[in-house]
């Protein structure tokens, strides 16, 4: 028995070797998952009647059309590439710039013309047939001939496939006949990729999310609350609960220490986003050569090391929040990036051209004063203009006094339950010392002084050992000559003593800076006023 399909395709094209041609680009579309693995086969098995030199496919996108895949045969086919490197290596062979524009409107592009008819367009020579804006384009790199047939699935235009020549031609009547057939079958590998395309961006952005999520419950404090009854500290929570509900953008203030991404999370949680991911970025911990990557993703090859696609902070918080701590920190190339996220609502990944929306609220912190910056040319005016839609200021623990009974008793409970203690009371001259001190690292020095006296603790009653906090003058009167000589030894003890604890780690979460409350960077300046070796203290137990 004789395949029943090969004799309708001789029916239809009156030869076996027509019919063997469909079967062909059938086997060859179907054997491959990239499209463009599967433009290099249909050239090939094009060639026994149809030779052409390039095959491109269209994708519509709403108002706009995007160049989705492309193999030319001169340059042949580098596994994995993207179209921009194909585009880039055609313009060197004819000194053409690289400018790949891989998405414009559907109404200036051929594609249009297909679309609305359903039926083939050609172009027989682009020498004096230049009809739509890119005509010209394509005659600079060589093309003086194609035709483009539409892409449809169920009824739904996809966009188009267009068989492309570097010389002028004439598409017969059996040609055209032929390329429409193949184009169904052009169809169905485009579906394919797209729906592919979607369930891989989807399958990302939830691991990602994931990451997040799980770094989240890592890193985050671990208290979940905002802990306090200070005047101060209630107008911060009205604050939350009136801009939180809205999509405004949120610029938080305060000292290292404040709590602030405490604050950025309370808006998350209280918000119509809270069912999606906060996502948070320190924008001073990346390196400037990085932070356009960590924030907006990158392709594949667009620089040394992006061994394969990957998508940015801005695309993991799609539908959700993203925290932009330390945003003070940001080049001025950075701020520009942003401003234009904050306004357009859109982005590009590193090395891409397609534009991504981005559907994400954006809550900023910083510790440094923004508009001295802005004075003196150090930050943008519009961005900060951009950022500043609802300030809230978080306050110091010094503006707190009344709060540090509450958080010392908060901390204590916390810590000893974490390690199996049993504390009943807190001494009263280790809440006096609590209450003097001026904190200038803030909650996060309470905390990592308190949990470093629970660990210590070795009865029921909490107290701090002599010592443990530097000796502060809050009233403004200076200490004597040797007094402020034991706080020197005593602070420079202490340092060491924690540098010690985390082998002469300053920065990061399980730093030395951390522990003591401090940022890394006056940490490093007491270091360096204190004569210490902080190299003596790495790899020592």
């Amino acid at each position: 028995m004789k395949g029943s399909t090969q004799e309708r395709f001789e029916v239809r094209y009156g030869t076996p070797s027509s019919a063997q041609l469909i079967l062909e680009v059938a086997k060859a579309a179907s054997s491959h998952l990239e499209l463009a693995e599967v433009l290099e086969s249909l050239i090939v098995a094009l060639k026994p009647t149809s030779r052409f030199d390039a095959i491109a496919v269209f994708v519509i996108e709403g108002e706009y059309v995007r160049l989705h895949s492309l193999h030319v045969e001169r340059v042949g086919r580098r596994p994995g590439e993207s179209v921009e490197s194909v585009i880039a290596r055609v313009a060197s062979t004819v000194n053409l710039a690289p400018k790949p524009v891989l998405k414009q409107p559907l109404s200036g592009h051929h594609v249009s013309e297909v679309a609305s008819s359903r039926k083939p367009y050609v172009s027989t020579d682009l020498e004096f047939q230049k009809r739509f804006p890119e005509d010209e384009r394509l005659f600079q790199f060589g093309v003086r001939s194609y035709i483009s047939l539409p892409l449809l699935k169920r009824g739904e235009m996809l966009g188009a496939v267009d068989f492309i020549s570097f010389e002028k031609r004439n598409f017969d009547r059996g040609e055209v006949q032929l390329l429409q057939d193949v184009s169904e079958i052009v169809s169905i590998a485009v579906s394919n990729a797209l729906a592919f395309e979607e369930i891989n961006a989807l399958k990302e952005q939830l691991q990602a999310e994931n990451r997040l999520l799980q770094d989240e419950i890592v890193q985050r404090s671990i208290f979940e609350e905002i802990v306090g009854s200070s005047q101060s500290l209630r107008n911060v929570l009205a604050a939350i609960d009136r801009v939180a509900p809205t999509d405004s953008t949120v610029l938080i203030t305060g000292q290292t220490g404040t709590g602030k991404e405490l604050i950025a999370h309370a808006i998350h949680r209280r918000s119509p986003r809270s069912g999606r991911a906060l996502v948070k970025v320190n924008c001073a911990a990346l390196p400037s050569e990085l932070i356009a990557s960590e924030l907006f993703g990158h392709e594949k090859g667009a620089f040394t090391g992006a061994l394969q696609q990957r998508i940015g902070r801005f695309e993991a918080a799609n539908g959700g929040t993203i925290f932009l701590d330390e945003i003070g920190e940001l080049t001025p190339e950075m701020q520009i990036a942003l401003l234009r996220v904050l306004q357009e609502k859109e982005f590009e990944r590193v090395g891409g051209n397609r534009t991504i929306q981005a559907d994400v609220r954006v809550i900023a912190a910083t510790n440094r004063d923004l508009q001295r910056h802005v004075a003196e040319g150090r930050f943008r005016a519009d961005l900060y203009y951009r950022l500043n839609v609802f300030p809230i200021h978080a306050p110091s623990l010094k503006e707190r006094i009344d709060d540090i009974p509450i958080l010392v008793d908060y901390f204590i409970s916390r810590f000893a339950t974490r390690m199996g203690k049993r504390i009943r009371q807190i001494d009263r001259r280790t809440l006096e010392a609590f209450e003097r001190y001026s904190w200038p690292g803030n909650i996060r020095e309470l905390q990592n002084v308190i949990e470093r006296g629970v660990i210590l603790a070795d009865s029921e009653i909490f107290r701090l050992e002599p010592g443990t906090l530097p000796r502060d003058s809050q009233n403004g009167s200076e200490a004597p000559a040797s007094e402020s000589s034991d706080t020197r030894e005593q602070q420079k003890a202490r340092i060491e003593a924690v540098l010690k604890e985390t082998r002469g780690r300053i920065a990061g979460p399980d730093g030395a800076a951390a522990r003591l409350g401090l940022p890394a960077s006056t940490l490093e300046s007491r270091i360096k006023t204190l004569k210490i070796n902080k190299h003596l203290f790495r790899g020592n137990p």
